[in-house]
């Protein structure tokens, strides 16, 4: 019985933070801007962008800032506003 409401804790917990994250990006497809459109935005801020994907309804970034530090970072796709990020303070510019 523990192992099942345990279980069921956990599920809980999950869906909750990817509603949560769609949260931040709750737009629809036809709003989004281009991803190209994001790339430019962090070029001109200085990032050396790897990758940029879609995840949970954001544009997900993967680029390297304008310190050096490698970062990962969430976008609204209609507006291209940074709505989270992970970075590992690592500096990756070798």
């Amino acid at each position: 019985m523990k192992k099942i409401i345990l279980a069921a804790l956990l599920l809980s917990a999950a869906s909750t933070g990817a509603a949560f994250a769609g949260e931040k990006c709750n737009v629809p497809v036809a709003e989004w801007q281009p991803r190209e459109a994001l790339q430019t935005k962090l070029e001109a801020d200085g990032w050396k962008v790897r990758s940029v994907k879609t995840e949970d309804g954001c544009y997900e970034a993967k680029a390297i800032d304008a310190k050096g530090n490698r970062i990962e970072a969430s976008f609204n796709p209609k507006t291209l506003e940074q709505v989270g990020s992970n970075e590992s303070g690592e500096n990756d510019e070798g």
